[in-house]
């Protein structure tokens, strides 16, 4: 099995946790890529130079990306490989970690379980979205697809139509597109819902509305989703899990749906997506009894 890993080359440790997991690797006996864009003089002769190659060739080479970062890195390789049907993994070493499941005090867990084939590839959904006052610019988003008033400080009014029927029209911050694995992210800072990353849904949450009437709203994935967004500034802000941003010139259109693509993940059986909600967001735990000393 070959293993390609995609490192953040921004993290100053990056080098000492890279070379760190390669020695793991061979250790389990896998065979490995790694991007060319991490600096290969930083291993002084510890990883051979042909393990080095371009991104593109280990999403093509690879039988399992490993994702190393946080979950900004997860989200960024996963758009880099989304044309690619090998399954990725993260090693977090950010801060919250619910894309990026496993730690450095893991890798021994984490390889001897896919080693054994103790794992499982889950497909997750993603969302597309094209401007249609735009010049059809294409949008792709892994976790959500947030409009927002960008600079100006005044609120922007959005209209949301579902297959062609009118749903309703509000003033607000802004409005958050997600999938179910971006359900955990700005979605639920907004109060929108949990959702089963495997379920079939896509989310639409409010970020500050007018009005104290205005919820969340669950969709099957299916429908399509029209936005019209008007401002008095001069653009409307676009971001792609926070990552890809784009200005728009109000009034814009926007149609949102479901991609016929997705991205595969790998699960390894020690762990599941309830497992990671009580250790990453201390579900049934009682925040006094932490503080208590």
């Amino acid at each position: 099995m070959i293993i390609g890993i995609i490192p953040n080359t921004h993290k100053e440790e990056i080098s000492q946790v890279t070379g760190e997991f390669v020695k793991h690797l061979e250790i389990y006996g896998f065979d490995y890529f790694i991007s060319n864009e991490l600096n290969k003089t930083h291993f002084r002769g510890s990883i051979r130079d042909s393990a080095f190659i371009p991104q593109e060739e280990i999403f093509r080479r690879s039988d399992i990306i490993v994702s190393i970062g946080g979950d900004g890195t997860m989200l960024n390789t996963a758009y880099l490989a989304r044309n690619s049907s090998a399954p990725l993994i993260g090693l977090n070493i950010g801060k919250l970690g619910f894309l990026a499941e496993f730690d450095l005090n893991r890798i021994d867990e984490l390889l001897n379980e896919i080693k054994d084939g103790q794992y499982t590839i889950e497909k997750r959904m993603v969302l597309e979205g094209d401007c249609i006052t735009c010049n059809n610019q294409n949008l792709f988003a892994i976790n959500d697809i947030v409009i927002d008033k960008g600079g100006w400080p005044k609120m922007i009014e959005i209209s949301i139509e579902v297959n062609d029927e009118y749903v309703t029209t509000f003033v607000a911050d802004g409005l958050i597109i997600a999938t179910p694995t971006g359900s955990t992210g700005y979605s639920l800072s907004t109060g929108g819902p949990v959702i089963s990353p495997t379920a079939d849904v896509i989310a639409l949450s409010p970020i500050s509305p007018h009005t104290l009437n205005m919820r969340p709203l669950v969709l099957d994935s299916s429908r399509k989703i029209r936005l019209s967004v008007k401002s008095q500034f001069e653009y409307i802000q676009v971001s792609c899990d926070g990552q890809r941003v784009y200005s728009l010139n109000p009034p814009a259109e926007i149609l949102i749906y479901k991609s016929t693509r997705n991205v595969s993940l790998v699960h390894v059986h020690s762990t599941n997506y309830f497992k990671i909600l009580r250790e990453k967001l201390y579900w049934g735990i009682d925040v006094r009894k932490i503080n208590q000393v």
